[in-house]
Formats: C-alpha cells, sequence, structure tokens
C-alpha cells in the first residue's frame, strides 16, 4: 500500500508541479529518449548478473509490495513455538524432537503455527539444526560459527538482488545524459530549422536527463532501498531463532532462551515480555513427542 502511495505522490508531485509553471506534457512524450535509457539499463543489468539474480529480481516485486511478513504476531507465534519445543527437549530430552524435525509437515507443534511452517526456508532452517541436537551435537559455540555462516551466506544472497536493482538507479542519470547527448547531436543536425523547430528538439533532448534522474532517485533507487529493509528483517528472523537454540545448548531454561531470543528483535516488532508470557500460558497442553 505505502509502496503505490509513494509512487503515485512521486508521479503526481512532479508532473503537478510542472502543470502549474504552465508546462506541456506533450514535450515530455519522448519515445526514443525512453528507449535509450530502458533498452539500456535492461541491457547492462543482465550483462552485469548471473542468472539466478535476474531470475529473484523478477520475483521480488512481490516482496516489495507485501513487505516483510515478520510482525509483532508472527514472533509472537515464533516465541511460542520454540518455547514448546525446548520445553519438549528438556523435558523428554532431545531425542524426543527427531519425530518433529524429520516429518515436520506432521508435527503437531509446527502445524499450530502457520506463520511458521509456512515459511519453508525459516522451518527448514530451524529443524537442521534441532536434528544436530538430536544426533548429539552438543558444543554450542561450534554450532554458532555454523548458524552464523549459514545466515550471512542467506542475506548476501538476498542483497544480490537489492544490490543490482540500486546499481541500476546508480546507472540510470548517466544513461539519461545518453539519452540528452544523443538528443543534442540530432538537433545540431538541424541547426538550420527555425527556432520553434529547435527549441521542441532541445527539449526533447533534455527529457532524457529528466527522466534518468526521475527513474533513478524516484522509482528504482527506493525500490532497491526497500528490498534492503525487508530482507534485513528476515536476517533479523534467522537471528532471534539463532539466539534461542544456542541458549538451549548452554542449559538454559526455555523461558529464558525465549527471553533471550526476544530481546534481539528490533523494537518495532519486539514483543513485550507479559506479551510473550501471556501467548506461552495460552499455548495449550504439554507437547507430545510424536
Amino acid at each position: 500500500m505505502f509502496v503505490i502511495i509513494g509512487f503515485v505522490t512521486v508521479i503526481g508531485c512532479v508532473l503537478g508541479g510542472y502543470l502549474m509553471v504552465g508546462g506541456h506534457m506533450s514535450v515530455l512524450y519522448q519515445p526514443a529518449e525512453f528507449i535509450i535509457i530502458f533498452g539500456a539499463a535492461i541491457g547492462s543489468f543482465f550483462v552485469g548478473n548471473p542468472k539466478s539474480v535476474i531470475a529473484s529480481t523478477a520475483k521480488c516485486f512481490g516482496t516489495l509490495f507485501k513487505g516483510s511478513p515478520h510482525t509483532k504476531k508472527t514472533y509472537l507465534d515464533l516465541m511460542t513455538m520454540l518455547y514448546q519445543i525446548f520445553r519438549l527437549a528438556k523435558t523428554k530430552g532431545d531425542l524426543a524432537l527427531e519425530s518433529h524435525v524429520e516429518k515436520p509437515d506432521e508435527s503437531p507443534i509446527f502445524t499450530a503455527y502457520p506463520s511458521f511452517s509456512k515459511d519453508h526456508h525459516a522451518l527448514a532452517f530451524l529443524c537442521d539444526y534441532l536434528r544436530l541436537l538430536t544426533l548429539g551435537t552438543n558444543n554450542a559455540n561450534e554450532v554458532e560459527t555454523i548458524i552464523d555462516a549459514e545466515i550471512e551466506a542467506h542475506h548476501h544472497e538476498l542483497t544480490h538482488v537489492s544490490g543490482a536493482i540500486t546499481n541500476i538507479a546508480d546507472g540510470t542519470p548517466a544513461l539519461g545524459i545518453v539519452a540528452a547527448v544523443l538528443g543534442v547531436i540530432h538537433t545540431m543536425g538541424s541547426i538550420s530549422e527555425p527556432p520553434e523547430v529547435l527549441g521542441h528538439l532541445i527539449g526533447g533532448a533534455l527529457v532524457g536527463t529528466f527522466a534518468g534522474v526521475l527513474i533513478a532517485y524516484g522509482f528504482v533507487g527506493p525500490i532497491g532501498r526497500s528490498l534492503d529493509i525487508t530482507y534485513a528483517a528476515e536476517t533479523d528472523y534467522y537471528k532471534s531463532i539463532r539466539t534461542a537454540i544456542l541458549a538451549h545448548m548452554q542449559g538454559y531454561a526455555p523461558q529464558v532462551s525465549v527471553e533471550f531470543a526476544r530481546k534481539v528483535l528490533p523494537p518495532h516488532v519486539r514483543p513485550s515480555f507479559q506479551e510473550v508470557e501471556e501467548a506461552i500460558s495460552n499455548a495449550g497442553s504439554e507437547p507430545s513427542a510424536s
């Protein structure tokens, strides 16, 4: 919603201000300038990025309009689910988690929290490390190193997409200048024409510079920034899970492990201690090992 509002505001204010000073919309319609700018931008994007980034970029616009799925409510679900997992492990041993991590789609704990279980990457992430616990892994420092490396790799892969879009934003003003220079060259070839014709040609050439700057700073740059923020929010989600796992491995009580996970969250999505307490109290009966 805010993305659409932002784009409408950019277009409305720029074109509205132009019309207020008596500008003519027909002058801004310069298809050749737009072909030069957009064509060169798309071509450079294909040259500068591997196939995986190109494919991911084509899918990122859904993420752009939806924003981060991780809200205070989803974090409350995460905290409650982690509490139930750790309580089961504390009362019946880490081996009791085996049936849950081997068949997460059938786990009564995971399926009770759709906001988590439908996130297949997060579900696989948690199950992989819980599986290590069932196999007897008990060195929290070694596991921490592995988790940090995995989170960093995942975040790096995501930022390839936002970085590719930001690179387009960085290059678009220069491509606008290219279009403007070509327009000036065309104008110089028509130097014998009357002033009204030359004025139209010069105006058309300047549209290239205008369009390049507007596209870069009004649209493409903010898209890259918005994706950066969304991807950072996803990384925060995994860091919260990481903190809880490591606290559990170090022998803390389930409620303490969950509290550690809560404290590393950004303030705007962090549920209060009382909210987590209430969610845990309302979670239901003792989870079973099957």
